[in-house]
């Protein structure tokens, strides 16, 4: 799914299932981040270790036309990805990558990460981002959609407001050798 022109030369749209070693290589960036023990599950020497078959079943399983998880990911003109969102879809009654029981349809939004150069409203890279990945989740049905985030990770949670995600209430510990919470903000879809 190709989106419209961002500043003339970044798009946001879907990963394909052969881009698998793109998909690799820019979560890979994303765990070298500096608050990226606040802001993903896993860490870089985890990530790293697994085999190309993750990567190749990670990639298809979140590519164009897939109906569980869609991957979107902004590019540059060049060909560069700069940025990267997933949604998950949630069914009522399924467990969630807490563990925790799932109580309605929804979506749940994770491995945010845009590149340091693109972030920030000048560029409007993660806004567009969430534009694609709030769009994919309504066209799936979903009237709500929700992400967690570290008490800690004020950049994150500063964006999130603005994109009109909300405070739940609903609170789980931080990773573990982090600790604080993670706090989930959700948005219901406007009718």
């Amino acid at each position: 799914m190709e989106r419209g022109e961002l500043l003339e030369s970044v798009v946001v749209r879907a990963i394909r299932a052969e881009e698998w070693q793109r998909v690799r290589e820019l979560r890979l960036e994303a765990l070298r981040d500096p608050v990226a023990e606040l802001a993903f599950l896993e860490t870089y020497e985890e990530a790293a270790a697994k085999p190309d078959s993750f990567w190749e079943g990670r990639a298809a399983g979140a590519a164009e036309g897939t109906r569980e998880r869609q991957q979107f990911i902004a590019e540059t003109a060049d060909g560069e990805w700069v940025g990267t969102v997933v949604v998950l879809l949630e069914e009522a009654g399924s467990l969630d990558v807490f563990g925790g029981v799932v109580e309605r349809e929804q979506a749940h939004v994770v491995g945010v990460f845009v590149r340091p150069g693109y972030r920030g409203g000048a560029t409007g890279v993660t806004g567009a981002l969430f534009e694609a990945a709030l769009e994919w989740a309504w066209a799936a049905g979903v009237e709500r959609v929700r992400l967690f985030v570290h008490e800690r990770n004020t950049r994150a949670e500063a964006f999130y407001r603005k994109a009109g995600f909300v405070v739940s209430g609903v609170t789980l510990p931080g990773p573990a050798g982090v600790g604080g919470r993670e706090l989930e903000y959700v948005v219901e879809r406007r009718v």
